[in-house]
């Protein structure tokens, strides 16, 4: 991909997800037979790749380095205009920074957790032309967190949600989804919803970021996870997603899928 096709995303907004898995190739395979993508090279450098969807890229996939103890975790990236500035304010507030502040190919990001440990990321820089809930890109984001109203706050100050600013991000509260909704140019790019659970032995219920893909069919989606060694619960009906599975990979990164009806 050059130069002319990359963007600059409004700050705060989600830009990006990736996946790092202990074994691309296999990871390649999986995500192309559950989800029909295909890969090419990305300009992070050797052991990462783009999906796409068509010809539109999707996602990230990249190689953990060997005997690197890193969970294997789809992560959200957010557009922060200083990734510097950024880091400090997460650990002003009570989060801790995993990786970074770093230069990765055409910018700079850095990897981080939140106060209850649900992890993310931030980048400095231009990225894909990708859009959060239109055409290839995922579905939606969605924090499942144990307080949303306090993980509202801690990202609002992180990333200026709700600072006023033209073009930024504004925060409210859905009382039909019991949920604090993030929207950007009138279309929501990320929701925070309780019922997370520190303690959980269970990785779906402890504090988290979702990433939901969009599918035709997600019983579909779910049998082709199992054909190819992952795993996959049951079909259930969402309100807001339609039709959803949450399916994990291989080696244990968790997505959803969702099918809107028609």
């Amino acid at each position: 991909m050059t130069a002319s096709e990359r963007t600059t995303p409004v700050h705060g907004t989600p830009c990006w997800v990736s996946l790092m898995t202990r074994d691309l190739r296999a990871a390649q395979d999986f995500y192309g037979a559950v989800l029909g993508w295909t890969f090419r090279s990305g300009s992070l450098g050797e052991g990462f790749s783009v999906a796409h969807l068509g010809a539109l890229p999707v996602a990230g996939l990249g190689q953990i380095a060997p005997g690197l103890p890193t969970t294997v975790s789809w992560t959200p990236y957010f557009a922060v205009a200083d990734v510097d500035t950024a880091a400090a304010r997460v650990r002003e507030r009570g989060g801790t920074i995993a990786v970074g502040p770093i230069r990765l190919g055409p910018g700079r990001g850095a990897v981080a957790a939140d106060r209850e440990g649900a992890g993310f990321g931030f980048w400095e820089g231009r990225t894909p032309p990708w859009s959060l809930g239109r055409d290839d890109a995922p579905a939606s984001l969605e924090l499942r967190t144990s307080h949303a109203f306090d993980s509202a706050i801690f990202y609002a100050e992180v990333f200026g949600w709700a600072s006023r600013e033209p073009g930024g991000c504004d925060v409210g509260y859905a009382c039909l989804q019991d949920a604090v909704v993030v929207r950007q140019g009138g279309r929501t790019v990320a929701t925070l919803r309780g019922g997370g659970d520190a303690s959980s032995a269970d990785p779906r219920l402890r504090p988290r970021w979702h990433v939901r893909f969009r599918v035709a069919d997600a019983e579909a989606a779910g049998e082709a996870a199992r054909a190819a060694g992952g795993s996959a619960g049951p079909s259930v009906d969402s309100p807001a997603d339609g039709t959803e599975a949450v399916i994990r990979d291989p080696e244990g990164g968790i997505f959803t899928v969702c099918a809107h009806p028609g």
